[in-house]
């Protein structure tokens, strides 16, 4: 009997999904419910499982973009395992089929994106000068309007690509795999080009990443916060935090707490545009930029504004752990408004975040550093930290972002009287 496993649907938004990789291989023998592949969305990696015990066949390849409910492959679940699999079937493990890290720049069906200058054998004491200079026709490549434009946003002139169409025709097609050259190779050295599509997650990103900075007025505006407070925070009740809890205390809480009490008081900076229209809202939904194996995904903590430290962390561990896991569903990413991104923990000093739309600011925090500071009028060390908002001009004016940062530098600098009322064992729920 053949069983036939179609492509999930990731969400209610999402009609197409790509093929991003074949766990085994056509004709292996596979096990009901082992993963046989993993698929990409503009949204979300799904794994893909068998639904039946037997050989697989595909219909699909690697890169491909299907339609939701498309057939992946069919498994004959009449077949049997091959001597070799029957030894070994109480330890089945998806097989994954490795990648080879660089692919061989050999590939005679792409064109080559090069095309060494010409020189004429004719020199200038030959030429008559009644004549005018010889033009090559039979050289000249033009390329179609879809190529020029392609070419063009490459900064690729035509003359260094070989057109393929008719009578040397440059086409949309050879634009597009044209890449701009890099030099003269030195003598004696090899070099490679991998070349490798992007996944739809990524491209997505980069489509929502260049749509914000089009569509946008984003400004970005700075500030300073001291982090000693809160470091003696973390070193006097981290053991019994984490006993209590479970979960360590970290900075994200008290950045989640600070942010809430500054959009409370800057109620625009949670606000969207909504064509002709801001809509603002009365609850805090902050989403927590996090890196997972496929790109950056941000996840949302919900009604930030109702959890204690605790709950904000169990909710940042569990939301980092799907994404890391390739498990974040849609809903899980939907909405937010307002965003939190650190690269700090990448070593990043300074940056300007990008706003993630439709929302209006994303707040960046960054690595801290024990460095020089005036305090009471004195030079002492104290850990600092640069923290940024970018924030879309059209609906936040300079006063409102320049107070948020400054509220939320506030309440992290004097956490215990600002985010804990007063009681920091109760607000720790030790």
């Amino acid at each position: 009997m053949l069983v036939e496993v179609k492509a999930p649907s990731p969400g209610e938004s999402v009609s197409e999904i790509e093929i991003a990789q074949l766990l085994v291989k056509n004709g292996d023998f596979v096990e009901k419910s082992q993963i046989i592949a993993e698929l990409d969305s503009d949204k979300a990696t799904l794994e893909l499982y068998s639904e039946a015990s037997g050989v697989i066949q595909f219909s699909v390849s690697e890169g491909d973009t299907i339609n939701v409910g498309d057939v992946v492959c069919t498994i004959d679940s009449t077949a049997q395992p091959s001597h070799s699999v029957e030894k070994n079937i109480a330890e089945v493990k998806p097989q994954i089929v490795e990648q080879p890290s660089v692919v061989s720049p050999a590939i005679p069906s792409v064109p080559s994106p090069y095309r060494p200058p010409t020189t004429s054998s004719v020199g200038p004491s030959q030429i008559s000068p009644s004549h005018p200079p010889i033009s090559h026709t039979n050289t000249v490549q033009i390329p179609s309007p879809a190529a020029k434009k392609i070419l063009s946003e490459k900064g690729i002139s035509p003359s260094q690509v070989s057109g393929t169409g008719k009578n040397g025709r440059i086409t949309k097609e050879d634009a597009i795999k044209a890449v701009p050259s890099m030099g003269t190779t030195p003598q004696g050295v090899e070099r490679s080009i991998t070349r490798k599509k992007l996944g739809s997650l990524r491209r997505k990103i980069s489509q929502r990443l260049v749509e914000v900075k089009n569509q946008t007025a984003m400004l970005t505006t700075f500030n300073e916060v001291d982090m000693q407070a809160i470091f003696e925070l973390r070193t006097k009740h981290k053991e019994s935090f984490l006993e209590k809890h479970g979960v360590k205390l970290g900075f994200m809480s008290f950045f989640t707490k600070a942010v809430v009490t500054g959009l409370k008081e800057f109620p625009d900076v949670n606000s969207m545009i909504d064509d002709n229209y801001k809509v603002t809202y009365d609850f805090y939904d902050i989403s927590i930029a996090v890196s997972g194996p496929r790109g950056l995904l941000v996840p949302v903590v919900r009604n930030a504004e109702l959890l204690s430290f605790a709950q904000i962390e169990q909710e940042i561990v569990r939301l980092a752990t799907k994404a890391r896991d390739g498990q974040l569903t849609i809903d899980e990413m939907t909405g937010g408004t307002f965003t939190i991104t650190n690269g700090g923990i990448f070593g990043s000093m300074l940056s300007t975040p990008i706003i993630n739309p439709p929302q209006s600011a994303i707040l960046g925090m960054h690595n801290i550093i024990s460095r020089p500071v005036v305090s009471n009028n004195e030079i002492v060390i104290k850990p600092m930290m640069y923290l940024a908002v970018s924030y879309d001009h059209r609906l936040i004016d300079g006063k409102e972002s320049v107070g948020f940062l400054v509220k939320v530098k506030e309440s992290l600098e004097n956490p215990v009287a600002l985010l804990m009322d007063g009681n920091e064992h109760q607000a720790l729920g030790l």
